[in-house]
């Protein structure tokens, strides 16, 4: 009787046993469908290139020295253009070029230059501020990368190996508090502006003391509001509407307008 009721016991085991091997392969197979499927419509989380908060450095550097570019507001090497009503105040120099266009319907309120002595001047001293800027070391300098809109600058001496953005939100710049503070971006490439994007100053800080040496060219969005001496090697062109408190300076390329507000400090 023991081997009688045993084998219905035994061929219900391996039944269950069979059932329980089919029902793990089905929920292995279903786990796997499950990943593969959330790793193709899920990417990978978006890397930061930049910290949120900039780490405070411990020197304030000195200021770049302009020599007489400094009362230069826009200051080109190939040429000169503008189209609609552009205001500049501060003097125009243009040096070795000879083209200066737009202006009426532009507006300076200051001096033009063109291939004078003192055009001349202003772009050797160009150089000479340029490549002081572009040299400056620092123990504790900060490197950047890409997109800085959204971030805060506080004093000190900053580096890009290559193009910086601000494309993503407002740039500010803060002083601390101090208005002798110093703020230098070393750029290896292009700097650029997306349209309508803003650089703030803020604890004391001052477009005066603000430098960008730009590696190739500059480009200022449509209706941008930019701070600071802008060094570069290159060209410097503003969309319609943009507008800067500092300086464009550029070294071998042209400086393009369209309708902006430049005003020197």
């Amino acid at each position: 009787m023991k081997i009688i009721h045993n084998r219905p016991l035994l061929g219900s085991f391996k039944t269950n046993k069979m059932k329980t091997i089919k029902l793990v392969s089905t929920l292995a197979i279903a786990s796997a469908i499950f990943f593969a499927s959330c790793s193709k419509s899920d990417p990978a989380p978006a890397t930061t290139p930049n910290p949120v908060v900039i780490p405070i450095q411990t020197a304030n550097p000195a200021l770049v020295s302009l020599g007489s570019s400094s009362t230069i507001a826009v200051l080109a090497g190939s040429g000169i253009t503008n189209t609609g009503a552009t205001n500049i105040t501060g003097d125009l120099a243009l040096s070795p070029g000879t083209s200066v266009g737009g202006f009426p319907p532009g507006i300076l309120t200051g001096t033009q230059h063109v291939n004078d002595n003192i055009a001349t001047q202003a772009k050797l001293d160009l150089t000479a501020a340029y490549n002081d800027a572009a040299g400056r070391t620092a123990t504790d300098i900060v490197t950047l990368s890409g997109n800085i809109g959204g971030l805060t600058l506080t004093p000190g001496l900053y580096k890009s190996t290559s193009s910086l953005a601000i494309s993503s939100g407002d740039l500010t710049f803060d002083a601390k508090g101090n208005a002798d503070a110093v703020f230098i971006i070393q750029i290896a490439s292009a700097l650029s502006t997306t349209s309508g994007r803003k650089v703030v100053l803020t604890g004391s800080a001052v477009a005066s003391h603000i430098f960008w040496q730009v590696g190739s060219s500059a480009t200022f969005g449509t209706t941008s509001v930019f701070k600071g001496t802008v060094l570069a090697m290159q060209s410097i062109t503003f969309d319609t509407g943009a507008t800067l408190n500092g300086r464009a300076l550029a070294r071998t390329g042209a400086v393009v307008m369209a309708g902006n507000t430049i005003v020197k400090e």
